[in-house]
């Protein structure tokens, strides 16, 4: 952590209008010591020095995802990984490959497929039964809230025609009553107890690869979404301390506690001790609650029936419990952040907000469609719109398997983050990494330009690169903002990341161009070097 000057290019310290005037930027101690002038910054240190040439490069804050899975997408990485095919052929022969080359797995695991894939986004047990005969296979979608399962999982599991929907959850049939071979939401927890459990050196192994993937893209700091046991996955809050207690734990971590919905106020004084016991790199300071499902199966909260349907979705928690809990979490000191996909939840969530307390740095996640009463309200309420932008484009799945069913009002109401902004409200940034790639920069593409990224898998849909309600975009100094200021003060990181001011971390990106340039082709920007504490984390 020797003393440095980064120089010779632009340099974007972060907050609105901060454009990229300093000169010089000057480190010493793994502390930015002073932004300015050449000569300032060298007196400022006052000792020898590592001089970093940018040539004509742009120096930027540390991105953080301010929301992201990194254990979970670190492990569909080492497993059968579907995450980076489109097509029912492929996710085949993927899955037939794994299966050969794994023939002691008792159970294929992994996942990543995407919904657009399969007719009605839903694939069927038989390709599962022909590729992986007589095999258990249980393989969550990319956005984790359905499964795809073989037929010898459905009967480990006792899953038959007359097994019947749990709460919150949904059992795909076919015309005979059978199960298809798609769990979602609450279902797969039907089979999950089943799989093999993964091990503490599983998920030690999968952070620190998660860590250094994210280093690479030029994360150097996360909101983990989900800090406890969901869906059957082990908790990993004990992985997150025990990195951070070895030291191998770089990046700055905040977790988000797990809400667990089967429960009550009972659980507030497990949290409080989780909170007290985190420490160093990793802190708990966040409680995530689960208020609905997703549009694409039909379990996103929305006030109004789904067009063709006689119902509007699942409330995982009834909006006067939403209420008690967030006042009681409010009042205990912890951040709340909700997950959001349909209008109904969001009035929820900002309605348990308004009643419950509003003095904590509360937020709400993906905000597919958002009623424009409610976008006001953001600011009003001082809550966080915790954006997922990669996601609002006219891209397949959505196109096929939600617009049809939103109907033409709420068709219009997808993913305000310009409205909001406009209103006055604060935003953060995040990938839902395994959902979608964490990759900031292809998001970032989005948020500015609202269609998708050039050379994506999307990018063959006809309606692709017709920017889906451009009204909504945002310029990429806002977008930055996100990423940055944003998302480090949602996870109560602000006083040392998110800008480039003297007496922050030295957390530093060395971009490879400068993003402001006309024709930068945002999607492909990539990070050049990597520093977290004014230590080199990554070199492209």
């Amino acid at each position: 952590m020797g003393a440095m000057v980064f120089t010779g290019g632009p340099i974007w310290t972060g907050g609105p209008s901060s454009g990229s005037g300093p000169a010089a930027l000057g480190v010493d101690g793994g502390r930015i010591v002073a932004v300015g002038d050449r000569a300032d910054v060298q007196a400022a240190l006052a000792k020898p020095y590592e001089l970093v040439d940018l040539a004509g490069r742009a120096l930027i804050p540390g991105l953080h995802d301010a929301h992201v899975h990194p254990v979970q997408g670190a492990l569909e990485r080492l497993r059968c990984d579907l995450s980076h095919l489109n097509d029912r052929a492929a996710y085949r022969a993927a899955v037939a490959a794994y299966a050969e080359a794994h023939p002691d797995r008792t159970w294929i695991t992994g996942g990543g497929w995407s919904m657009s894939a399969f007719p009605g986004g839903l694939p069927h047990r038989t390709d599962l039964d022909t590729v992986a005969p007589g095999r258990p296979v249980f393989l969550p979608n990319r956005d984790h809230h359905s499964a795809w399962v073989s037929t010898a999982a459905l009967a480990a599991a006792g899953i038959d025609a007359r097994t019947p929907d749990p709460r919150s959850g949904r059992i795909e049939r076919d015309p005979d009553g059978s199960p298809s071979g798609v769990l979602h939401e609450a279902a797969m927890d039907l089979v999950t107890p089943l799989l093999p459990e993964d091990t503490e050196t599983d998920y030690d192994q999968a952070l620190l690869e998660a860590q250094r993937y994210l280093f690479s893209l030029g994360v150097t700091g996360w909101q983990d979404a989900i800090v406890g046991s969901y869906a059957g996955s082990r908790d990993q809050y004990d992985t997150y301390r025990r990195a951070a207690a070895s030291g191998r734990l770089r990046a700055r971590v905040a977790g988000a506690l797990w809400w667990d919905r089967s429960q009550g106020l009972e659980q507030l004084a497990f949290m409080a001790e989780r909170r007290a016991a985190a420490g160093g790199r990793f802190r708990t300071p966040i409680v995530k609650i689960m208020q609905d499902g997703v549009a694409e199966n039909f379990t996103a909260s929305m006030l109004e029936p789904y067009v063709g349907h006689d119902f509007c979705g699942t409330s995982n928690v009834d909006p006067q419990r939403l209420r008690s809990y967030v006042a009681a979490l409010d009042a205990a000191g912890f951040s709340v952040h909700f997950h959001a996909i349909g209008d109904r939840a969001v009035r929820e969530c900002l309605d348990a907000v308004e009643a419950g307390g509003n003095t904590q740095r509360h937020h709400i996640a993906h905000l597919h469609v958002v009623n424009p009463a409610d976008v006001p309200r953001f600011a009003a309420l001082d809550v966080t719109a915790n954006i997922q932008s990669l996601w609002a484009t006219h891209h397949e799945q959505n196109d096929t398997l939600c617009v049809p069913f939103f109907g033409p009002d709420r068709v219009a109401h997808q993913y305000p983050f310009g409205a909001i902004h406009r209103a006055g409200g604060r935003l953060a940034a995040g990938s839902d990494w395994p959902v979608s790639t964490p990759d900031p920069w292809p998001a970032i593409h989005v948020a500015v330009h609202r269609t998708e990224p050039p050379d994506s898998a999307e990018s063959a849909w006809p309606a692709s690169q017709t920017p889906m309600l451009p009204e909504q975009a945002l310029t990429l100094e806002q977008a930055l903002c996100a990423y940055t200021a944003g998302s480090a003060y949602v996870s109560h990181l602000d006083r040392e990341v998110g800008a480039l001011t003297a007496g922050r971390a030295a957390d530093l990106v060395v971009l490879d161009r400068d993003p402001f340039t006309p024709g930068a082709e945002l999607h492909t920007v990539k990070a050049d070097l990597v520093f977290v504490d004014g230590t080199l984390v990554h070199e492209r």
